[in-house]
């Protein structure tokens, strides 16, 4: 299946020069949504990850679907303020700006294997900051994927320290 065609930019978008990748459109076709779960629990299922973890906002779309699909706990990944015990932060860089990103302490114990889930790849600051999380927490990541990869911002670089999968490339800057 072409995911590509499925995906709509939006040019100027949060900013000037950036060539937003929108998934929405994407998740208005049943078939393409169902065609990437189905190709991730295929991918997933022989590593029998004790959970998925998810980044806010769009990673929770994909990552609590495919949990879902293999009946594995899912993770939130937050902005800060957002998740109501107790958590561990961690701040990050954008393409186009900073944030601080938290996780419950109790979600992930020492030597869960985990999948972690967003919709792009592009400065790869977002799963960094999760990643480290996740890690602190004693979590073992077997795979971080990506619905979208935007090769030219260099992500893949920044996660080198991981495995990475993603299911279409951008050639943009």
């Amino acid at each position: 299946m072409d995911l590509a065609s499925y995906i709509r930019t939006v040019p100027d978008f949060p900013k000037p020069g950036i060539q937003f990748k929108d998934i929405t459109t994407l998740l208005q076709n049943p078939q393409a949504f169902k065609y990437i779960i189905d190709q991730w629990k295929e991918r997933y299922t022989p590593h029998d990850p004790h959970s998925i973890v998810g980044a806010d906002a769009r990673g929770f779309i994909f990552g609590s679907a495919l949990a879902y699909a293999m009946e594995k706990p899912f993770v939130l990944v937050r902005k800060k303020g957002k998740l109501p015990h107790d958590t561990i932060a961690e701040e990050y860089e954008l393409e186009y700006g900073t944030d601080v990103l938290e996780i419950h302490i109790d979600s992930i114990q020492k030597d869960d294997r985990i999948i972690m889930v967003d919709d792009l790849l592009a400065t790869g600051g977002t799963m960094e900051a999760a990643g480290k999380m996740v890690e602190t927490l004693g979590g073992n990541i077997v795979e971080m994927a990506f619905v979208v990869e935007l090769p030219l911002l260099k992500g893949r670089e920044r996660l080198e320290k991981y495995d990475i999968h993603s299911l279409v490339e951008f050639m943009v800057d």
